[in-house]
């Protein structure tokens, strides 16, 4: 069974110029790690292009649409941690890009698991700040 988050899923102190190069990389980290086809980067800036998935307090949690079932290998959560922040649209800026692929329908349970350690303003500020791959899964370990 493959990990839903593992250390390869984490990157730390990145930079992205704009939106999509953040969403690119969320989900080109789950291609590589096997956890989707390429076909799924596609799914994710169409759903991006039907709504925002900027959640406020500085995280965005790109994932493909409805029909990219599919491209979904294994379900997998990446974390693109940008401290400097990118311009998500309309003012937001995210500093933390979760890129998702839930296969069935387990996409829910990781939303509602992201959403649950993201509601606590401490804890985003944690994930922000983290300096290891290690603080970070083990701020999403203290919610379970």
């Amino acid at each position: 069974m493959k990990q839903v988050l593992s250390k390869d899923n984490i990157f730390l102190n990145e930079q992205a110029g704009s939106k999509e190069e953040a969403i690119k990389k969320a989900g080109e980290v789950l291609v590589a790690n096997g956890y989707v086809t390429s076909d799924y980067v596609d799914k994710m800036f169409e759903r991006e292009n039907i709504s925002s998935t900027f959640m406020g307090n500085g995280i965005a949690i790109p994932h493909g649409t409805e029909d990219a079932k599919a491209a979904v290998l294994h379900s997998g959560i990446s974390i693109i941690q940008i401290p400097d922040g990118v311009e998500y649209g309309e003012g937001n800026i995210a500093k933390v890009v979760f890129g998702i692929a839930g296969k069935n329908n387990e996409h829910l349970d990781i939303l509602s698991q992201i959403a649950i350690v993201c509601s606590e303003e401490e804890n985003v500020e944690r994930i922000i700040h983290a300096k290891d791959q290690d603080e970070l899964i083990a701020i999403f370990n203290e919610v379970n």
